[in-house]
């Protein structure tokens, strides 16, 4: 829910400041989080079967942008789930709906959010997913806070970031979240990780229940 600056990072997340409403700028910032290699390295497939996502459940994409993940899970929760796919970027929205469309995936519900509250409904959640997103989130431990409020009984939340070092893809270092700096204020939020699977090359993906 926070913003990219003008680079594009490799991310999931969101477009920002940098694109100015430029539609040339969005293109590019799409293409370069739709890389084709993207899939080899984010494994959105295996991810998806990591958190246990399956039919009938409610799922929420943070920064969902274009849709990578958030109609992947579309597919996977079926008629009977339904998936949230937050972003703070109308414009990004725009070209999700576009595709939701097209996808006929009308278990997909965009959602505008603030920089710092998805507006996502209490206990709603199965699983709510964040993918290269927490680095840009203006306060990251009230925004885990809210979306405590945003799970269903034992719902979990998984984040993906990129490890505060030199990759291949991915934002500069220095505006990088370290592993052990999300789960202090994950913890804070008062979570706790019940699983950290490590098969991502450049991330670390750790899921989190309530305490």
């Amino acid at each position: 829910m926070g913003h990219h600056s003008a680079h594009a990072d490799g991310g999931h997340g969101h477009a920002g400041h940098g694109h100015n409403g430029n539609p040339e700028d969005l293109d590019a910032y799409i293409a370069k989080l739709e890389e084709p290699s993207r899939v080899e390295w984010q494994k959105p497939d295996e991810v998806l079967k990591a958190i246990g996502l399956g039919p009938g459940q409610t799922a929420c994409d943070i920064g969902a942008g274009p849709g990578f993940f958030a109609l992947r899970m579309a597919k996977l929760v079926g008629e009977r789930g339904h998936v949230f796919a937050v972003d703070v970027e109308p414009k990004i929205l725009d070209v999700l709906r576009d595709r939701i469309a097209r996808a006929q995936a009308r278990n997909v519900t965009p959602v505008l959010a603030l920089p710092d509250d998805a507006l996502l409904p209490p206990g709603s959640c199965d699983v709510i997913l964040i993918v290269d997103t927490f680095h840009h989130l203006p306060d990251g431990k009230a925004t885990l806070a809210r979306l405590v409020r945003a799970l269903k009984p034992g719902g979990r939340i998984a984040n993906i970031d990129f490890h505060k070092r030199e990759t291949p893809v991915g934002p500069p270092v220095e505006h990088r979240v370290a592993r052990e700096e999300f789960v202090a204020r994950a913890q804070a939020a008062g979570l706790a990780v019940v699983a950290e699977p490590t098969f991502l090359p450049y991330q670390y993906f750790v899921v989190l229940k309530v305490r």
